[in-house]
């Protein structure tokens, strides 16, 4: 029996983001802009939805005088993305 991928995850930039963030310890808004090609106010939309699930944490602080955004997976978010994975596999392995 097929379970249902996770809806939160299943979008194309917030799975982006997150396979980022599974591979690094953290990574920086600009960073994450420049992997996923997204614009900078799509980008914010999908951080924060991840960031409400608890899938990943945010740190804003200041480097100089500009603003310094940072992301990193939580526990949650490696836990979600590893299921993810495991469901999408039931999908693409063959039956035996």
């Amino acid at each position: 029996m097929f379970q249902n991928l996770d809806p939160l995850l299943h979008s194309q930039l917030r799975l982006a983001i997150v396979s980022i963030l599974v591979t690094v310890e953290e990574a920086e808004f600009l960073f994450l802009k420049e992997k996923t090609n997204a614009t900078a106010g799509n980008l914010s939309v999908q951080i924060e939805k991840l960031q409400e699930a608890k899938y990943i944490k945010v740190e804003k602080s200041f480097k100089g005088k500009y603003p310094l955004t940072k992301c990193a997976i939580t526990k949650k978010g490696l836990k979600a993305f590893e299921a993810y994975v495991q469901v999408l596999q039931q999908y693409i392995k063959p039956n035996n």
